[in-house]
């Protein structure tokens, strides 16, 4: 268990940890120093043969007293990633072994919840079986956001057709948006700009609370520098302030972080440091 929160407990389940791009790629307004930034601020961050950043993805197993609730579904196995060629169809237990050491299997997941779609965070929504693309989770509803769902939806791509059309189509999905609440214990919080309908997760119980950011950070050296455009986000400027507002509250509440990219153990503390802020793992 990576820590409880309340009566709840955050496992994590890790898909794969490796290197990914270089700062210079992931951060293109960052500037010529951008890695030894990130070495400075994210030690052992960054690959010493390649210089690319070390990359976890990762999903977070909330264990409430009412539901077990899978946030993010990471690559997955078989899936069309050509630009990627290490998440290109990938055929690894990884994944699956991280949920037995939680003490549950695929049918025990009641809910799957994605901060956003994309291919790193949905993958294992669904499993090829016999030729065809079926929900992982027989038994979960997976929720969506919903300004996400419909930009997909007009113009489909390999990751909608295999991970996400096959869920709506058994009727698993339902979309939300805004500060949909799940159950007593799990808030959303939307945090668009990375995609127009990401999310970031609040979990409250028994006094005591833990942001998962989703993808609203992708590093712990963005604590420092906010203000970095990340390659993959949509909104460029729209991403900066939700990162910039997340972290305000995280730092307000003096709450427990978790990041889905953060270099492990991906968790921590975000404080309030001369007009930005500082992570303390």
């Amino acid at each position: 268990m990576l820590s409880k929160i309340g009566s709840v407990e955050i496992w994590r389940i890790l898909d794969i940890h490796a290197p990914f791009l270089t700062p210079a790629e992931l951060w293109p307004n960052a500037g010529p120093e951008v890695s030894a930034v990130v070495e400075e601020r994210v030690p052992g961050g960054l690959c010493a043969a390649t210089g690319r950043l070390i990359l976890p993805i990762q999903g977070f197993l909330l264990k409430t007293p009412a539901h077990t609730i899978l946030v993010d579904s990471c690559v997955g196995n078989d899936k069309t990633v050509p630009g990627l060629p290490d998440w290109h169809q990938r055929s690894d237990t990884r994944f699956q072994a991280s949920l037995v050491a939680a003490g549950v299997g695929f049918d025990d997941i009641d809910y799957v919840l994605c901060t956003h779609l994309h291919t790193d965070h949905v993958g294992w929504n669904t499993r090829l079986e016999d030729g065809r693309w079926i929900p992982t989770f027989r038994h979960a509803r997976y929720l969506m956001p919903a300004a996400d769902e419909g930009v997909l939806r007009a113009r489909p791509n390999d990751m909608y057709t295999e991970s996400v059309a096959p869920v709506v189509e058994a009727g698993q999905a339902e979309m939300v948006s805004g500060r949909h609440m799940l159950g007593d214990c799990i808030t959303l919080i939307p945090t668009p700009g990375h995609t127009p309908g990401h999310v970031s997760v609040l979990v409250q119980s028994e006094g005591r609370e833990a942001i998962i950011t989703g993808d609203a950070l992708h590093s712990t050296v963005q604590c420092r520098h906010p203000e970095w455009h990340f390659r993959y986000d949509v909104d460029a400027k729209e991403a900066v302030t939700s990162r910039r507002t997340l972290m305000e509250t995280g730092a307000e509440k003096d709450c427990t972080v978790l990041g889905g990219h953060f270099a492990l153990p991906s968790i921590g503390r975000i404080r309030a440091d001369k007009g930005a802020f500082r992570w303390e793992a």
